[in-house]
């Protein structure tokens, strides 16, 4: 007998003869997930198998956030040819329980003495004959015990759902901008369950923003790394562009023409990074800067896809997906980032873009634009966050 961990995937089944390309991709994931544990990952049969890990619960809790995996169930490995030794075993997985069970065979070697209604019958009457605490309900079972019948015998019980989606790497690379706020962590979280590898600009207004609200900020990318592997942070010098702002513009469009110039700024680091699109945290109406108008205004500047997976979820769902992941703590922290330095008490909400381009006339004298964002550009720290 071996003890194991069985890795389903769902989505994948349906990618027809690029299959074999997403599962390669899923199970390199997975190993990066499980190598602090010792584990060892192979892929037998359109059948995950993790083994060796040396902290089960601690195994399967950082496999099923990989994006592709829909389930993992502890496992017991077999010979298939012992089918005394195999009831027994189920016998033993089940003894805890009480209520009404089931059992699940599947039988993919198509040579084994017994089909798959025979082997289910067989293990779930020698399992209630010898567990008085369990009674067999083949309708609406409290437990399943699954029986597969492949190059051995896999046992198990047990199913923890994963976070499904896509594998990552599998569907290109887009720049988040993150923000020590609850909504840009969920955003980027959403993106990258499609299979999008994440890199992140955050753009830092020091001595108005400090090491507290940086140090934030990477713990909010760390935790998304547990989810999406290792992830760069563009750590971006912002205070020139927001004072000039402030002190160049009408202060009601100061809010506008930051978030216009924060977009520019990640779409260049998206070009180095190769990166196909830029996501946001954004929701309509949220705040002054995310009605229509004004998102429009902001899109204006940039020339490569927008993706705003929030932007038609209100806060309190938003929340709860932010509790659900993780970042939520991490998120309220009483830290403020650059959105809240220099606020206009009556920020514009309804632009026009000719407006918004007349409000940043100021700045575009004599390149000084242009210049400023190709300072901020090269001054930007490098910061690879692994999970």
């Amino acid at each position: 007998m071996k003890k194991l961990l069985l890795v389903k995937y769902a989505e994948v089944h349906l990618k027809g003869q690029n299959r074999p390309f997403f599962l390669r991709l899923l199970t390199k994931n997975i190993k990066e997930a499980a190598r602090p544990f010792g584990a060892g990952v192979r892929l037998h049969d359109s059948r995950i198998l993790v083994s060796g890990y040396d902290d089960e619960e601690a195994c399967v809790d950082a496999i099923r956030r990989v994006f592709g995996v829909h389930a993992v169930s502890p496992a017991v490995e077999l010979d298939k040819a012992d089918f005394d030794g195999l009831c027994v075993q189920a016998q033993a997985m089940m003894a805890h329980l009480e209520g009404s069970f089931k059992v699940i065979a599947r039988r993919s070697d198509k040579l084994y003495p017994m089909d798959s209604p025979q082997i289910a019958a067989e293990v779930g009457g020698y399992v209630s004959s010898h567990t008085p605490k369990l009674t067999v309900d083949v309708h609406s079972p409290q437990h399943v015990l699954q029986v597969e019948i492949r190059d051995q015998a896999l046992l198990y019980v047990e199913n923890f759902p994963g976070n499904g989606g896509l594998p990552t790497g599998s569907s290109g690379k887009a720049m988040l901008l993150l923000s020590g706020g609850i909504d840009s962590p969920v955003a980027g979280y959403r993106i990258a369950r499609r299979g999008v590898t994440l890199s992140a600009a955050y753009f830092h207004s020091f001595p108005y923003t400090g090491e507290p609200v940086k140090d934030k900020v990477l713990t909010l990318a760390r935790l998304l790394s547990r989810y999406c592997g290792s992830l760069r942070v563009y750590v971006v010098p912002f205070t020139e562009i927001q004072q000039s702002i402030h002190q160049q513009c009408p202060d009601d469009y100061t809010t506008l023409i930051m978030r216009r110039n924060m977009m520019r700024i990640a779409e260049k680091l998206a070009q180095k990074e190769k990166a196909l699109a830029l996501i946001t945290g954004e929701s309509i109406g949220q705040v002054a800067s995310q009605t229509l108008e004004a998102l429009s205004c902001t899109d204006a500047v940039v020339s490569m896809p927008v993706f705003r997976p929030l932007i038609g979820t209100d806060k309190l769902e938003i929340i709860q997906e932010a509790v659900r992941i993780g970042t939520y703590e991490t998120s309220v922290l009483p830290y403020e980032d650059c959105c809240t330095v220099f606020t206009p008490r009556h920020p514009v909400t309804h632009p026009k873009l000719k407006q918004a381009e007349y409000a940043e006339r100021p700045l575009l004298e004599e390149n000084l634009l242009e210049q400023m964002i190709q300072r901020a550009v090269d001054g930007v720290e490098i910061i690879d966050v692994r999970p």
